[in-house]
């Protein structure tokens, strides 16, 4: 795949070409049926990138279009813009890049994940900015950094702007895994401090500032590869203040309210630029009990989370919600599964427009091989259930502004896969699906006056984008 790579990865030859076709057709009100066929067959081009990377797509002659500016991700009402105009998220998840790009062996096989998730079209990653006291830490002990991992943290953010791909960042976890809450508290512990739980991270004020000076540290880094401060680089969409943070020892949320309060506040007095999200999985809370119909099971509302309240919070710009049915309900696959994650999708984005005025963005979702009854058929559904009920919000103008799958792995790495993997090469089916819903949302962020929204003739292809044949 590498001689086919030139400046923003494979996904511009396929949304290119698919927006050549858009632009050329512009001047009627629908597409008829050699434009549907056309977009097909570009997005079986796409697939053909993966199964034969030597064939020639004609990537020079694309070379000399215009490019857009590589512009800071804003926020505008129940919409994400760049320079003003729609930016709709089709994205993945691949957390462990800044340990793999810390060790020589392994730093390929970031490029790699980029350089595939680019040639699908996914335009948005997650990962972690954070590992905390473990193997291969960022940040040894408290404000004590290693700086060959900061710098594998540095290649990523920087291979992630070579391939026009936007990153999530986490700040820290609620759970274990790469240190986390527990970390800070042993930490905390080891200075001294009374601490009995892992959620006095949330409280505990010595533990506040360890992550609060955590947090200023990777705000003012400066990346030692494109020498820009990671506050100032538009490669980062969005800061997430904590990977499902949960704080089951106060079910009334009061304590984990307070923390989000002063983090987000900390985020946005150091960095007003960036997007700012929490990282809340999505539970209704005691603040909601109406809602609390939506939640996969009783325990949701008892582990301190609480969607809208949450997300009321000065300095948060954007919901996060995951869906999980095959961990929450039951892990045999089922047709409930999809009719949960339709329901729980449709609730947190009337949500997210009705109460809180901001884009909500679904930024884990998928389903285990390992589950009893999977098969890829069901993982197919299940990503075009996602898809659709996004792209029913898009086309309304709401606030159902994009998708995380988790996650996406490149080839060589499946001895990291904890059964939600996507190898691209190895799911023909799947990446179809995907590559469809990036060539939908590109035509949503082509470039036009943010105020015509749909009204202009460049979006007559509106009809085609909601086909049931697509």
């Amino acid at each position: 795949m590498d001689t086919l790579i030139r400046n923003y990865g494979l996904h511009i030859i396929s949304l290119v070409a698919l927006f050549m076709i858009l632009v050329q057709h512009s001047s009627s009100t629908a597409f008829g049926a050699n434009e549907e066929e056309q977009l097909e067959a570009v997005v079986e081009g796409a697939e053909n990138h993966l199964a034969y990377p030597g064939r020639s797509h004609g990537i020079g002659d694309l070379e000399t279009m215009e490019v857009d500016p590589w512009l800071m991700v804003e926020r505008k009402g129940n919409q994400f813009v760049v320079n003003d105009q729609p930016f709709y998220v089709n994205g993945f998840n691949t957390y462990w890049l800044m340990v793999f790009a810390a060790d020589e062996s392994t730093r390929g096989k970031v490029t790699d994940v980029f350089k595939q998730a680019s040639s699908v079209g996914l335009t948005v990653c997650r990962t972690w900015a954070f590992n905390d006291g473990q193997w291969r830490a960022l940040q040894k002990t408290p404000s004590v950094y290693d700086e060959e991992v900061f710098k594998a943290l540095d290649f990523v953010v920087s291979e992630a702007k070579k391939y026009k791909i936007r990153l999530i960042l986490s700040l820290t976890n609620n759970w274990d895994a790469y240190g986390g809450k527990a970390q800070y508290v042993k930490w905390g512990k080891a200075t001294g401090l009374n601490l009995t739980s892992d959620d006095d991270f949330f409280s505990d004020p010595t533990l506040r500032r360890y992550y609060k000076a955590h947090v200023k540290t990777v705000l003012n880094r400066v990346n030692t590869v494109t020498n820009i401060t990671y506050k100032d680089d538009p490669t980062i969409f969005a800061w997430e203040l904590m990977n499902e943070p949960r704080c089951t020892s106060d079910p009334s949320g009061n304590k984990l309210q307070s923390w989000i309060q002063e983090m987000a506040v900390h985020v946005k007095s150091m960095d007003p630029k960036h997007l700012v999200e929490i990282g809340l999985e999505g539970f209704y809370g005691p603040s909601t009990p109406d809602k609390v119909q939506f939640n996969p099971n009783t325990y949701a509302q008892q582990v301190g989370t609480d969607f809208i309240r949450n997300h009321q919070v000065l300095g948060v710009d954007f919901a996060s919600v995951h869906i999980y049915a095959d961990s929450w309900i039951s892990q045999t696959i089922s047709d409930a599964h999809l009719k949960f994650t339709k329901s729980w999708m449709e609730a947190h984005i009337e949500d997210a427009e009705k109460y809180l005025g901001m884009p909500v963005v679904f930024a884990e979702f998928g389903v285990s091989t390992k589950d009893p009854g999977y098969n890829s058929s069901f993982r197919d559904t299940l990503l075009t259930t996602v898809y659709t009920t996004l792209l029913n919000s898009t086309k309304m103008g709401g606030s159902g502004a994009g998708s995380l799958l988790w996650q996406l792995f490149p080839e060589g790495t499946d001895y990291m896969d904890d059964g939600y993997a996507i190898f691209l090469s190895k799911s023909a089916s799947a990446t179809k699906i995907i590559t469809l819903q990036s060539a939908r949302l590109a035509m949503f962020n082509s470039r036009c006056s943010w105020k015509c929204r749909w009204g202009c003739k460049k979006h007559a292809w509106e009809t085609l984008l909601y086909s049931n044949e697509l």
